[in-house]
């Protein structure tokens, strides 16, 4: 009998990697001895130096979107150094400071991915718990090493540090992205940042690095001091108070919305400008309810973005390391991954958990 593709593709993963895996919906991190293909003519071999903790991260090691395939090995805010190109690889060479975010493929010949959108094709192989072409199920970033076509990776500017430069490849891409898309990112517009977290702190700092008026917005006052103070947003709305909230109506020409909590649309979308436009980022578990009447008064947008593709990845990281753009992050060994895990889900980090996984992660052989 012939060998199925996955089988055939088992026969490829020669090479082994240290890696930190859930093997069931608690959750629980623990290490695990995973196999990596042999470096292919077009791939670019890594050996993982940072992974950022995505939310993202957390909901599949937990299951909470039924679709985990056990043992998830997650993380796609990946930073390192290049150890071997294959020999059609004409961007990199080792020695290369280099990242990989939230894919390592696409169909490459569609439409989207000729336009540079691989984010959209439908044929979007994800950094983990993703079916590759050859049949075995993706491993992310909490390793110790990976192999990735050499479409899918980023070249990382010398100014730009691997540890609060990860986060980015997830982070930073999902703000730049819908800013650049819809024309917030022009000198001396004024955007609003719904929700001051991950996502939040980092759509601050571009949207100051684009010469904007930045307003928070967040239902927490403690928060004001470090929104204008440290990170320098020009105005900060706490959205509990009916008074601030007044006082902003129709002054916002974008906000981005990086809240994941359920919650009202309406609200906010009275603080946009005519032809003001709302970007979500976030990722609610309940559907959206907003009144017509809220989007057709004053003929506003209400929008969605994911990601982006690999061309504005790269122009990403090169706009954020000539800006100083880069994430507020504490440094964890392997060690203390579950722990950091349950501090994510209380949102306890200012703002990203990075694990040092050249430093920390051991093999469990």
């Amino acid at each position: 009998m012939a060998p199925t593709a996955a089988a055939a593709a088992k026969q490829q993963h020669t090479g082994k990697a240290a890696a930190l895996a859930a093997r069931d919906a608690s959750g629980h991190l623990a290490p695990l001895t995973i196999t990596r293909r042999s470096t292919g003519d077009d791939d670019v071999a890594i050996k993982i130096l940072y992974c950022g903790i995505c939310h993202s991260d957390l909901h599949s090691i937990k299951n909470d979107w039924n679709n985990s395939m056990y043992p998830v090995v997650a993380g796609h805010e990946i930073t390192g150094v290049v150890t071997e190109v294959g020999k059609n690889v004409t961007k990199f060479k080792a020695g290369d400071r280099v990242g990989v975010g939230c894919m390592v493929n696409s169909c490459q010949s569609c439409d989207r991915c000729d336009e540079g959108f691989e984010n959209h094709c439908r044929g979007i192989i994800f950094t983990y718990n993703s079916v590759d072409r050859d049949g075995t199920v993706t491993y992310g970033g909490y390793s110790s090493n990976v192999v990735v076509h050499e479409r899918f990776v980023v070249r990382f500017p010398d100014a730009m540090p691997l540890d609060q430069g990860a986060p980015l490849l997830c982070a930073g891409i999902t703000v730049y992205s819908p800013m650049k898309y819809h024309g917030l990112n022009v000198p001396g517009k004024h955007v609003g940042v719904l929700g001051l977290g991950g996502l939040g702190h980092v759509a601050v700092k571009f949207a100051k690095a684009f010469g904007m008026k930045v307003t928070v917005i967040s239902t927490s006052p403690a928060k004001k001091q470090e929104a204008l103070e440290r990170l320098g947003a020009d105005a900060f709305i706490v959205s509990k108070s009916a008074d601030e909230m007044k006082a902003a109506v129709a002054t916002m020409d974008g906000i981005i919305n990086t809240v994941s909590a359920n919650m009202s649309i309406a609200p906010y979308m009275g603080l946009l400008k005519p032809n003001g436009k709302m970007i979500m980022v976030g990722l609610p578990v309940k559907p959206l309810e907003i009144p017509p009447f809220d989007l057709i008064m004053g003929n506003k947008t209400l929008a969605g973005s994911c990601i982006g593709g690999m061309r504005d990845t790269q122009e990403m990281i090169d706009v954020a390391a000539k800006h100083g753009v880069t994430a507020d992050i504490e440094v964890v060994g392997a060690d203390y991954v579950n722990t950091a895990m349950e501090r994510l889900a209380k949102a306890d980090v200012r703002y990203r958990f990075v694990i040092d996984i050249g430093n920390t992660l051991k093999s469990s052989e």
